[in-house]
Formats: structure tokens, C-alpha cells, sequence
């Protein structure tokens, strides 16, 4: 869902106060990305570890969590029978 566009961006306080340091962790994943952003490696928690999030001009306007999966997908693979040849 979309925020509002009279309510602005959702970035956490905490969270823009470390734009200083270069590696900062953070478990805010609904923080916004903004242009002071850019050329920073973020650390995005994801439920179970820190995922490392280098931050580029692309992903502006994006939310954090968005670059940090939860779910880890594994493939959908066929059973292969393996067939003997009877005589």
C-alpha cells in the first residue's frame, strides 16, 4: 500500500541520524530510500540475519526490506524416474 503523498516519506529517526557511518544495521524495513543514501552499504535485518544492502541510485524511493527476501525460494524441480530396463 501506498503512503500518502500529504504525509511525505517514512524514514526512521534513528536510522537518519547514522548516515555519518558507512555500514549501518538497521531493523526499520519500511524505511524509505532517499538521495543522502546513495554509496552506502546498509545492513538490513530480515528476520533471521543482517543482509548487506549497497545502495545505488535506482533503488530511490524504494523501501529498505524490499532488498532484503525473508523467504528463501527453492527451485521447482521434476522427479526424474529412473527407469529399468526389464528382459
Amino acid at each position: 500500500m501506498i503512503r500518502s503523498l500529504k504525509k511525505g516519506i517514512f524514514i526512521d529517526k534513528s536510522l537518519f541520524l547514522k548516515f555519518s557511518n558507512n555500514n549501518i544495521k538497521t531493523w526499520s524495513r519500511n524505511s524509505t530510500i532517499i538521495p543522502d543514501m546513495v554509496d552506502i552499504t546498509i545492513y538490513v535485518h530480515n528476520g533471521k540475519k543482517f543482509n548487506k544492502v549497497y545502495i545505488n541510485d535506482n533503488m530511490i524511493g524504494h523501501k529498505l526490506g524490499e532488498f532484503s527476501f525473508t523467504r528463501n525460494f527453492k527451485s521447482h524441480t521434476k522427479k526424474i524416474k529412473n527407469k529399468k530396463n526389464v528382459k
